[in-house]
C-alpha cells in the first residue's frame, strides 16, 4: 500500500513527467473546463487559455512546455490557419479582394504609424526596437475564428475580408522580421532581397501549380480510401508549413496556402471536411489555446512600475490601432455595427505571430525584458477582449442572418428519395443527395432498394438491406443521417412510385449507368414510367466522376422555365449544389430568365454569383455543348409534357445530343408539377 502511495506521489509531483498523465490532464481540461465555466458565460477560448495559465510553468507548474506540448501547439496553430483557408469562400474572396487589401492596408499601416512614434519618442527606444515593436502591433492571430465557424457566420463578407487582411498584414510583418534578422546577421544588401524574392516565388509556384493537380489525382485514384484522404490532407498542411519556413516565411502562411489550394477539392458537406473539422476542433485547436495560456506570466505585472507602464502603453496602442483600422474599413465599406465589431474582434487578438516577432527580437537583443513582459500581458488582454467581442458580434449576425434567410422551396416539405440499383455508384448518388442539405436546412434522405416479387424476393431483400446499411455509415461521416428502406413490388417503377407517395417525398433522385445515352436516361422505360406516374421533382444523375472533380456546373434552361410550377424548387437544388461543391455556376437560357435566376441567387444568401449566357434557339445548343470541358457537370432542366416551358424542339435535343453526352457527367432535372385532384382522391360524404 505504501509503495502504491509513493508511486502516486511521484507521478503526481509537479511537473508531471508521465506522458500519458500529461495527455490525460489536457484532455480532461478540454472536456470539462468549458462545461463548468459556461454557466458564468465565459467564452470557451478564454477558459482554455486561463486553464493553460493555471497548469503551466507560470501557474502551478503541473505541465512543462516541453517538446510534446510545443508540437501539439504548433499543430493547433497550423490547423486554425488551414481551416481559415479551407472555409474561405474563394469566389467571394476573389470578389472582395480589393476590400481585403483595404483592410489589410489599414490593419498594417495604422498600428505601425501609431506604434513607432510611441515606442521611439514616448518610451525612448531605438529605431530597430521601435520598428520591430510597432510591427508587432500590426500582427494578429485568428484565435477567435473557431467562434465564427461554430456559429456558422464564417461566410459573412466581414469574416472573408478579415481573413484576407490577416494574411496580408502577417505576411508583411513577417517579411519585416525576416529583413531585420537578415540585416542583423548578414547586413542589408541586394543579395538578401534577391534571395527572399526567389524563395517566396518558388514557394507560391509549388503551392498553386503543383499541389492542386497532385491532390486531384490522389482523390480520384483513391476515391474509396476515405481515411487516406485525411492523412493526405494532414501531410499537405505540414509539408506546406515546412516549405514556407524554408522560404523564410512563417509556417502559418504555408498552412493557410494549403487551405486555399485544397478549398475547392474538399466539399463543405463531404466526410473529409467533417473529419478535418472534427479533429481540429476537438483536439488540436484546444491544445493550442491551452499552450498559449502556458506562455503567459502574470507575475510580470509585479516587475516594477516601468513594466506596468510599458504593458499599459503597448495594450492601449495595440487595441486602439486595431479598433481604428476596423472602424475605417467598416465606414468606407458601409458595414453594419455588428460587422465592424466582428472585424475588430477577429483582428484584435495578439498571440502567435506577436510572440514570434517579440521572441526573435528578444533573442537577438533588439527587444528588452520590459517589452517582452508587456507583450505577454498584451496577449492575455487582447485574447480575452477578442473572444468576448467576437462571440457577441457573431451571435448578433447569426440571428440577423437567420431572420433574413428565406428558403426557396418553402412551399413544400423537403424529403429526398434515392432509389439504389448499382452498389458501385451508390455513394456518389448519396453524396449528391447530401449536398442539398445545409446547416440551416437538413433535408431528410431515404435510400430505397426495390426487389422484384418472385421466389427469391425474401433473400434478395436481406441482401439489399445489408448493402444499403453501408450508406448509413457513409452519411454519418458527414454528420448527416440517411434512412434505408427495402421493399418488394412487381417492378422497380411501381415500387418507387408507391414509396414516394407513402413518404410524401419532394424529390426522387435516380442514378444511371456511367455510359447510359441521354435519350435512354430520359425516355427509358423505367425513367419514363417514374416521370409519368409521379408529380414530384425527378433528378436523373449520371455519376461518372466524384462531385469534387467538377469545376463548372453548366445549367441549360428552356424558354419560359421560370413560369413552371416547380422552377423555384429546382433552382434551390442548383444553388445548394453550387455552394456545396464550390464550382462555378454558368446558366444558358433566354433573356427573360436572367433576372429571375439572379434574384433567386440573391434571395438564397449564397456567396455564389451565376454567370449568364443567352441563347435564342435550341439549334445553338450543339455548339454550346461542344465548348464544355470533360470535367463540367451539365444540368439540364427538362420540363414535363404539358408544362409552360415544354416545346417539341427542346424535347428532341436528347436524341441529337446522345453522342455529345457519351461518358459525360450530367444531371437532368424534371421539375415537379401541381398535383391534380382526381375524383377518387376526395372523401365521399353521404347525404342525410
Amino acid at each position: 500500500m505504501n509503495e502504491l502511495l509513493d508511486k502516486l506521489a511521484r507521478e503526481f509531483h509537479p511537473p508531471f513527467h508521465n506522458s500519458v498523465l500529461i495527455f490525460a490532464t489536457i484532455l480532461v481540461i478540454i472536456l470539462f473546463a468549458p462545461i463548468i465555466l459556461r454557466k458564468i458565460k465565459i467564452p470557451g477560448i478564454i477558459v482554455l487559455i486561463i486553464s493553460g495559465i493555471i497548469i503551466g510553468p507560470q501557474g502551478f507548474n503541473l505541465i512543462e512546455r516541453n517538446e510534446a506540448v510545443v508540437l501539439f501547439s504548433t499543430i493547433g496553430l497550423l490547423y486554425i490557419m488551414f481551416l481559415a483557408g479551407l472555409d474561405l469562400e474563394l469566389h467571394e474572396f476573389a470578389q472582395n479582394r480589393n476590400k481585403s487589401i483595404l483592410f489589410g492596408f489599414f490593419t498594417f499601416i495604422i498600428p505601425l504609424l501609431f506604434g513607432f512614434p510611441v515606442c521611439h519618442f514616448l518610451l525612448g527606444y531605438g529605431f530597430m526596437t521601435s520598428l520591430l515593436t510597432a510591427s508587432m502591433f500590426a500582427t494578429h492571430t485568428l484565435i477567435a475564428y473557431p467562434i465564427v465557424s461554430k456559429m456558422d457566420v464564417s461566410r459573412n463578407e466581414a469574416v472573408a475580408i478579415t481573413v484576407g487582411g490577416t494574411i496580408l498584414t502577417d505576411t508583411a510583418v513577417l517579411m519585416i522580421l525576416a529583413a531585420i534578422t537578415g540585416m542583423q546577421q548578414n547586413g542589408a544588401g541586394l543579395e538578401l532581397w534577391v534571395r527572399l524574392g526567389i524563395s517566396f516565388g518558388l514557394f507560391f509556384l509549388f503551392m498553386f501549380f503543383v499541389v492542386p493537380p497532385v491532390a486531384r489525382w490522389f482523390f480520384r485514384k483513391l476515391e474509396n480510401e476515405k481515411y487516406s484522404h485525411y492523412i493526405f490532407v494532414l501531410a499537405t498542411v505540414f509539408l506546406s508549413a515546412f516549405l514556407a519556413e524554408i522560404a523564410s516565411l512563417e509556417p502559418i502562411i504555408g498552412a493557410f496556402a494549403a487551405g486555399l489550394v485544397l478549398n475547392k477539392l474538399i466539399p463543405k458537406t463531404s466526410p473529409l471536411m467533417n473529419r478535418v473539422e472534427f479533429a481540429g476542433n476537438a483536439l488540436f485547436i484546444p491544445f493550442f489555446l491551452i499552450s498559449v495560456g502556458m506562455i503567459i506570466d502574470l507575475r510580470a505585472i509585479g516587475n516594477g512600475p516601468w513594466a506596468l507602464v510599458v504593458a499599459g502603453v503597448l495594450s492601449v496602442v495595440a487595441i486602439a490601432s486595431k479598433w481604428l483600422a476596423a472602424w475605417l474599413t467598416a465606414w468606407l465599406l458601409k458595414y453594419s455595427a455588428h460587422q465592424r465589431r466582428l472585424i475588430f474582434g477577429l483582428s484584435s487578438s495578439h498571440a502567435v505571430a506577436t510572440l514570434a516577432v517579440i521572441t526573435v527580437g528578444y533573442r537577438m537583443g533588439i527587444i528588452d525584458e520590459h517589452i517582452l513582459n508587456g507583450t505577454i500581458i498584451l496577449i492575455l488582454i487582447t485574447c480575452t477582449l477578442a473572444s468576448l467581442v467576437t462571440e457577441q458580434a457573431a451571435r448578433k449576425i447569426a440571428i440577423q442572418e437567420e431572420h433574413e434567410y428565406v428558403p426557396l422551396s418553402s412551399e413544400m416539405e423537403e424529403k429526398l428519395l434515392v432509389p439504389i440499383a448499382n452498389p458501385d455508384t451508390m455513394t456518389r448518388l448519396v453524396d449528391l443527395a447530401l449536398s442539398f442539405s445545409t446547416k440551416k436546412e437538413q433535408v431528410p434522405v431515404f435510400a430505397l432498394a426495390v426487389v422484384r416479387d418472385n421466389n427469391q424476393a425474401e433473400q434478395k431483400l436481406v441482401q439489399a438491406r445489408r448493402i444499403l446499411e453501408k450508406l448509413i455509415v457513409h452519411a454519418a461521416d458527414t454528420d448527416q443521417k440517411i434512412e434505408v428502406l427495402a421493399t418488394i413490388d412487381q417492378n422497380t417503377a411501381n415500387g418507387i412510385r408507391r414509396v414516394s407517395k407513402e413518404l410524401l417525398a419532394s424529390d426522387i433522385l435516380i442514378g444511371t449507368s456511367p455510359h447510359t445515352p441521354l435519350s435512354d436516361a430520359i425516355f427509358g422505360k423505367l425513367m419514363e414510367h417514374v416521370i409519368n406516374s409521379t408529380t414530384q421533382s425527378v433528378l436523373i444523375y449520371n455519376p461518372v466522376m466524384p462531385l469534387t472533380d467538377h469545376h463548372n456546373i453548366r445549367v441549360i434552361c428552356p424558354r419560359y422555365a421560370a413560369r413552371d410550377f416547380g422552377f423555384r424548387h429546382s433552382m434551390n437544388r442548383i444553388i445548394k449544389l453550387c455552394s456545396a461543391t464550390g464550382a462555378n455556376c454558368h446558366f444558358y437560357c433566354d433573356t427573360d430568365l436572367v433576372p429571375e435566376v439572379t434574384q433567386l441567387f440573391k434571395q438564397s444568401k449564397t456567396t455564389k454569383t451565376p454567370l449568364m449566357s443567352v441563347f435564342d434557339s435550341v439549334d445553338e445548343l450543339q455548339t454550346i455543348f461542344s465548348s464544355f470541358a470533360a470535367s463540367d457537370l451539365v444540368v439540364l432542366f427538362y420540363p414535363r409534357k404539358g408544362s409552360v416551358s415544354y416545346s417539341n424542339s427542346f424535347a428532341k435535343i436528347a436524341d441529337s445530343l446522345d453522342h455529345t453526352f457519351s461518358g459525360r457527367a450530367y444531371l437532368i432535372i424534371v421539375p415537379h408539377i401541381k398535383e391534380e385532384k382526381r375524383y377518387e382522391d376526395y372523401v365521399h360524404i353521404p347525404k342525410n
